[in-house]
C-alpha cells in the first residue's frame, strides 16, 4: 500500500552450538530469550554435538554467527564469511581487532575451581584430588586453580589426567574409557581418605563415580565428588547423583546475543567479552558428607544442615546432642575454623541463596524457609554478610533475560563465595583448541 513502509527482514543468525550438552543448551536458552525480546531473529541451528557446519551460503543470507570452535578448519571457514561473530573456545595466539567484528565467550574456570574447592573444604575435607582431561586447556586451568586453592590452605592435592581429551570428538571414546577406567580406579584407591575430588566437568565426574564403583570406594564417605556444568541428566545417570558447579549459561547466552546484535549494527561491543560465571554448587549425594574427626562436631554439623530451614540456636543443638553449650563453643573453632554461631548462619544463608536462585519465592517466604524467622532479620544478616540485599543478589543472577544486557559491564557477582575473576589477557585468544571450552 502506498506510503506504507516495508518491514525490514529479520537478521539471519547461525547458532553453531551443540544441543547435546547443558553448556550448549544453556547458551541457546539465553540467545532465544534475547531474540524474543529484541528481535525477531531468523535462527539457524542444527541439533547435534560439536560437529557443526556452516549453513549453505546459497540458501542462508547470514547476518552473524554465535559458535563454538573446535578445529582450525572451522575457524578458517568462519573467518572467511567476514560476518560479525561471537565465539567460544579462543586460544591466545590471535588477538581480536579492536572495534572489529569479533566477540568471545569465556568461561571463568578459575572461579569455578575455587567454588568447588571451598564447597569441599566446608565439608571438613582436608585431602584433595583433581581429575581432568589431558591436553585440554580449560581442564588445565581448572586443575591449576583447584590445586592452588587447596595449597593456599596447606592441603595436599593429587592430580590425574584421563588421556581421552577428545571424548567429544571420537566416536569410539567409550572403548577408550573402558581401557582407562582400571588406571583411574587404581589412582582413586591410592588417595588418602577421606578425599574431596573435583572433576573437570560432569562427564568426567560420571567417569570418576564409575571408577569408584569398580574399585569398591564408597562415595561420598571415602571420596566426595563434584563436577561442573550441573547437567541434570548427566548428574542423575549414576546410582549416586553427582554434585556439580552450576554455571549462569542463560545469562551468558543473552549477553552474547546482545554483543552480536551490537556488532551486526556496526556498534562497538565494548571489551567484546562475555563471561560464563559459576553461581553455586548444586549439592547431591556425591558430596553430601561431613568429614570430621571430632564426633561431637560432626553430629552438630549434621544437625545444623538437616535443620537449616528452621530457626535453631546453640542451646537447641546442645539439648539435642546432650552436650554443654560451652563444649560446642570450644570445639567448633578448632575443628571447623569458625564458631558454631557462624556455622549456623552460614547454613541459613546457603539455603537462602539456593532458594533465591532456584525459585521465585518472595523474600518473606525465603526468610521463613531458610530459618531466619523474620524478613527483617533475613535482610539485615544477608546484607551484612553478603554485601548486597537479597533482592539485588537475585536480580544480578536471574535478571539478564528481562533487562537490556550491558556489554560494557559484564563483571560477575560471585554469589556463594567471594571469587576474583582473572584479568583478561591483553591478547585475545584465537579460535582453535583441542576440546571446546566450557565442557
Amino acid at each position: 500500500m502506498r506510503g506504507q513502509r516495508r518491514a525490514s527482514p529479520a537478521p539471519e543468525v547461525a547458532l553453531l552450538l551443540e544441543t547435546s550438552t547443558e553448556y550448549g543448551r544453556g547458551l541457546l536458552r539465553g540467545i532465544l530469550r534475547y531474540s524474543r525480546l529484541h528481535g525477531p531473529w531468523s535462527l539457524y541451528v542444527a541439533p547435534g554435538h560439536l560437529d557443526q557446519t556452516l549453513p549453505d551460503p546459497e540458501l542462508w543470507k547470514g547476518s552473524g554467527l554465535i559458535a563454538r570452535i573446535r578445529s582450525p578448519h572451522m575457524e578458517r571457514m568462519i573467518r572467511a564469511t567476514r560476518l560479525p561473530v561471537v565465539v567460544s573456545s579462543l586460544s591466545e595466539s590471535h588477538p581480536l581487532d579492536p572495534g572489529g567484528k569479533f566477540g568471545e565467550i569465556r568461561t571463568d574456570s578459575e572461579a569455578i575451581a575455587r567454588m568447588a574447592a571451598i564447597h569441599l573444604m566446608e565439608a571438613g575435607i582436608r585431602s584433595f584430588a583433581f581429575c581432568g582431561f589431558m591436553a585440554c586447556h580449560w581442564s588445565s586451568v581448572r586443575e591449576r586453580a583447584f590445586v592452588e586453592c587447596a595449597a593456599s590452605q596447606g592441603y595436599p592435592c593429587s592430580v590425574h589426567r584421563i588421556p581421552v581429551a577428545n571424548w567429544m570428538q571420537l566416536p569410539l571414546w567409550m572403548q577408550s574409557w573402558q581401557k582407562e577406567q582400571p588406571i583411574t580406579a587404581r589412582w582413586l584407591q591410592s588417595l588418602p581418605k577421606p578425599a574431596g575430588l573435583m572433576a573437570c566437568n560432569d562427564v568426567c565426574g560420571l567417569e570418576v563415580l564409575q571408577a569408584c564403583t569398580s574399585a569398591g570406594i564408597r562415595v561420598p564417605e571415602e571420596v566426595a565428588v563434584v563436577g561442573v556444568d550441573n547437567d541434570e541428566v548427566m548428574c542423575g545417570l549414576s546410582h549416586i547423583p553427582l554434585s556439580s558447579v552450576a554455571l549462569d549459561l542463560e545469562k551468558a547466552g543473552y549477553e552474547a546475543a546482545s554483543l552480536l546484535d551490537a556488532l551486526m549494527a556496526g556498534r562497538s561491543g565494548g571489551q567484546g567479552v562475555v563471561w560464563v560465571e559459576p553461581t553455586h554448587v548444586a549439592v547431591r549425594r556425591s558430596s553430601d558428607v561431613i568429614a570430621q574427626e571430632d564426633p561431637v562436631v560432626a553430629r552438630a554439623l549434621h544437625f545444623i544442615r538437616e535443620h537449616a530451614k528452621e530457626p535453631i540456636s546453640v542451646d537447641i543443638i546442645s539439648d539435642e546432642l546432650h552436650v554443654s553449650r560451652r563444649t560446642l563453643e570450644r570445639r567448633f573453632p578448632h575443628a571447623v575454623g569458625r564458631s558454631i554461631l557462624s556455622e549456623i548462619m552460614r547454613c541459613h544463608l546457603q539455603r537462602a541463596k539456593l532458594l533465591l536462585l532456584e525459585t521465585d519465592m518472595p523474600s518473606y517466604k525465603v526468610a521463613v524457609e531458610s530459618g531466619f524467622g523474620s524478613l527483617k532479620s533475613f535482610n539485615r544478616n544477608f546484607t551484612r554478610l553478603e554485601g548486597t540485599t537479597p533482592q539485588k543478589f537475585r536480580q544480578s543472577l536471574k535478571g539478564a533475560a528481562t533487562r537490556e544486557a550491558s556489554i560494557k559491564s559484564l563483571g560477575p557477582t560471585a554469589p556463594r563465595v567471594a571469587l576474583r575473576r582473572p584479568a583478561a589477557s591483553k591478547t585475545a585468544p584465537a579460535f582453535s583448541q583441542s576440546v571446546a571450552d566450557g565442557s
